[in-house]
């Protein structure tokens, strides 16, 4: 008779064998796990059910925690859907924005539209929810490729936007406006259907967007074609800055969080250092400094890292082939201790008069190697594993937010240190390129260590101090970060950083 270890096996089996065909497994009912493997599964921590008939692969002691949730959302919302309506439903046009802009938040409530639907709002885990209305939709979606989700195009998300999404998300708005090649396609649907307001309201969000010369076309044509169009702009401030068209919707969304999260940094953050930067004294402070920066800085990763093992890792003392229950934390602080110093090394360029843009954009590959290094020279990591940026999804602990898809991250991370180094003030490239880096997540491992050193090479190319982060206010630090990543509000992380920075002046 089989063990109750060997019955599990079986289970556990069978759920190996479907996500090696679907690593994106979502499953419904029995269709393709037995009544028996399923419950065992469910009881031991395998498998969460989203709702009635429908499950996520998961792992015991995982109850509770989002990430499994996050994780898996689109791909629950693309199986759910196509289990209801087929291939009959659509994202409302607000929502194909979002995606089309590159916003990977998930939603509190997802809004579709599908001729089949009841009107009804099912709800989902942590307070999550759908509400399909029962509507006509497009007779052409476009089906985005990393979660094969059905939208609206482009065009016409724009033209059926609701008035309020160009308020309430200015960003993802301004990005799908700058992926606008040319009028043609928006005008042939605008004429099409005679929407004079909608015309009206896009010419506008051009025309604030600093594309005139799209506004211009659709005003002169409507009216060619016998349409009277009042133009209003729909937007609350104006573009500040100017106008660049973009292929990808994550690099525009990266320059247009940039252009809109500037000012509120500067204004939580409106002290300048006193003293001009002795770049001797400078090095020495932060040598002082490593310490207690490597000691608070892996403990907000969650290494447990004594102070007295950072010490026995800088002084030489370490011998890892003796101390195997330690090993992984030892090779982390060695790690650390050899990123740092090869960050220090890019401080001294940058107060030798070097721009900091460009110094970060060409070293922080450097950094990044140093820091895994030592699990390379131990056979733990190959060194193609430290070449370029990461090649799969990762997603990040308990947030809402979800990192950008590989391909996206090659298209941003560019953007990101053209922007720093286009950036005139030191204290907007040090929160933004801090808060950006980590919102892009380019790296598999270690992109909260890269941030907080990308975040004081800045600092000290305006002449403030290292700034250590203390353990203590991880919980502050880490809810700043992620009302910047989901709510586009970076003040609450400048104000965080910028005390910091402060009681270091004092």
């Amino acid at each position: 008779m089989a063990t109750i270890e060997q019955l599990m096996a079986d289970s556990l089996e069978q759920l190996h064998i479907l996500q090696q065909q679907n690593p994106n497994l979502v499953l419904k009912g029995t269709e393709q796990l037995s009544r028996v493997h399923l419950k065992r599964l469910l009881d031991n921590g395998w498998l969460q059910e989203v709702m009635k008939g429908w499950y996520i692969p998961s792992r015991p002691g995982s109850e509770g925690d989002t990430t499994v949730w996050y994780t898996s959302y689109w791909h629950f919302i693309k199986a759910y859907l196509n289990s209801r309506f087929d291939d009959d439903w659509i994202l409302m046009p607000d929502q194909s924005l979002d995606i089309l802009s590159g916003k990977t938040t998930v939603p509190i409530q997802l809004v579709i539209k599908a001729p089949q639907a009841s009107n009804n709002t099912v709800n989902l885990p942590y307070g999550h929810s759908i509400l399909s209305i029962k509507s006509e939709i497009p007779a052409v979606s476009y089906v985005e490729p990393q979660y094969e989700l059905r939208l609206y195009s482009l065009e016409e998300a724009l033209i059926y936007a609701s008035p309020a999404y160009f308020e309430r998300d200015e960003i993802s708005a301004r990005t799908c406006l700058s992926m606008v090649k040319d009028t043609s396609d928006v005008l042939r649907y605008l004429v099409e259907i005679g929407a004079t307001t909608r015309a009206g309201r896009l010419a506008g969000a051009f025309r604030n967007n600093g594309q005139a010369d799209f506004a211009d076309e659709i005003l002169r044509t409507m009216k060619e074609f016998g349409y009277k169009v009042m133009e209003t702009d729909p937007f609350i401030s104006v573009r500040t800055t100017p106008y660049r068209p973009e292929i990808s919707p994550y690099a525009a969304r990266i320059r247009q969080m940039w252009a809109n999260m500037r000012e509120q940094v500067i204004e939580n953050f409106p002290f300048k250092p006193e003293n001009s930067v002795d770049m001797q004294n400078y090095i020495r402070n932060v040598d002082e400094k490593y310490l207690e920066d490597a000691y608070h800085s892996l403990s907000i990763e969650g290494y447990q890292v004594s102070k007295e093992l950072i010490e026995k890792v800088r002084s030489g003392n370490w011998q890892p082939d003796k101390e195997d229950k330690e090993h992984k934390r030892a090779l982390v602080a060695r790690g650390y201790y050899q990123a740092f110093n090869a960050v220090k090394e890019s401080i001294k360029k940058i107060l030798e008069g070097n721009h900091a843009g460009d110094v970060v954009s060409n070293d922080h590959s450097h950094w990044y190697r140093q820091m895994w290094m030592p699990f390379v020279t131990t056979g733990i990591l190959k060194a193609s594993d430290l070449i370029g940026y990461r090649r799969s999804q990762v997603y990040i602990r308990g947030s809402k937010h979800i990192p950008l898809n590989p391909e996206a991250v090659a298209d941003t991370m560019p953007v990101l240190f053209n922007l720093m180094s286009e950036e005139p003030d030191a204290r907007v490239r040090a929160i933004l390129g801090h808060f950006i880096f980590v919102f892009i997540h380019p790296y598999m491992d270690g992109n909260g260590r890269m941030g907080r050193f990308i975040l004081n090479a800045m600092l000290a190319s305006g002449g403030y101090p290292w700034t250590i982060v203390p353990v203590e206010l991880r919980a502050d630090y880490m809810k700043a970060l992620e009302n910047a990543s989901v709510n586009g509000d970076i003040s609450q992380f400048s104000q965080v950083i910028a005390n910091l920075v402060k009681a270091q002046l004092k």
